[in-house]
């Protein structure tokens, strides 16, 4: 498997970036880890005219904390998320959702921004953003522009990001009190991506009862989505086992989904339930 021929630029700053998108906004594809891109390429699924790697821009990979935000660049790795104490301290729901994320080499290689923009629709990390209400900061000829979570991913590998625009940062607002968050999934055997992945993010009030949720679930639809009839079964709650059960089932509601050879329609629909009644509970014993 050999990729049609390209031609390749490795610019050292984001405003270099941005000027090579916009010189060839036809034919300019960016390379970020490359876990997804170079293997389109190889089939020919993608074929560029210009690749622009984003690897040599090092002030894109970073996690830092401002205020009462966690900002993450885009060129982070799964691996320094998972390995990063002040997530695990203000946010470890993102944490834990690297640790899922392929394997060993993958997660050394692979950037946190470049599967975002991918928008895969198995991929882990879209539940957990939109689970997070996360703000996407992309730059582009205009200057900066700041992308709610709900927003961004727009459809199978499609999201809000306008020609020319690179995401740059991920914001995430540091959690505190009694909160609980959870990733569950099931992986696919044979590449890992998610047959069907739920992303819980909960806080609990002082006399017990769920004070908010937002839930993201991936592997199910075309793109991620919040499952919002779960939410609204849940707040206000005391979160039991009775009610826990009677939210998760409308983990897919509203949603057209999946089916392929591994996974119909029927049995996607049923791990969003079972998974997402788990992925609650966890979170809910972590706020007590």
């Amino acid at each position: 498997m050999i990729p049609a021929q390209f031609d390749y630029q490795a610019p050292t700053t984001i405003d270099e970036a941005v000027s090579l998108l916009g010189a060839h906004p036809d034919e300019a594809k960016i390379l970020a880890g490359g876990h997804s891109l170079i293997p389109a390429m190889k089939l020919r699924l993608a074929q560029p005219g210009l690749l622009v790697d984003l690897g040599r821009i090092k002030d894109l990979a970073y996690i830092r904390e401002q205020g009462e935000q966690i900002l993450i660049g885009a060129m982070t790795t799964h691996y320094q998320i998972e390995s990063s104490a002040a997530l695990k301290q203000g946010c470890p729901l993102l944490p834990e959702c690297a640790s899922h994320i392929g394997d060993v080499q993958v997660r050394n290689k692979g950037t946190i921004g470049g599967s975002l923009a991918h928008s895969d629709p198995a991929g882990d990390w879209p539940a957990a953003i939109v689970a997070l209400g996360a703000e996407m900061v992309a730059v582009g000829p205009t200057g900066d522009r700041v992308i709610k979570a709900d927003d961004f991913f727009v459809d199978l590998l499609s999201t809000a990001l306008q020609p020319g625009e690179i995401l740059r940062e991920i914001r995430i607002r540091k959690t505190n009190g009694r909160f609980g968050h959870a990733y569950q999934k099931v992986p696919h055997p044979a590449s890992g991506f998610a047959v069907v992945g739920v992303a819980v993010n909960l806080s609990l009030a002082n006399d017990g009862l769920c004070k908010s949720s937002s839930i993201g679930i991936t592997g199910v639809a075309s793109k991620a989505y919040r499952a919002a009839s779960v939410e609204s079964a849940l707040n206000g709650k005391q979160l039991d086992e009775q009610t826990i059960r009677a939210a998760a089932v409308h983990a897919s509601d509203g949603v057209d989904a999946n089916s392929d050879l591994y996974a119909s329609e029927e049995y996607r629909r049923h791990l969003a339930q079972v998974h997402t009644r788990r992925a609650i509970q966890i979170a809910a014993s972590r706020a007590r």
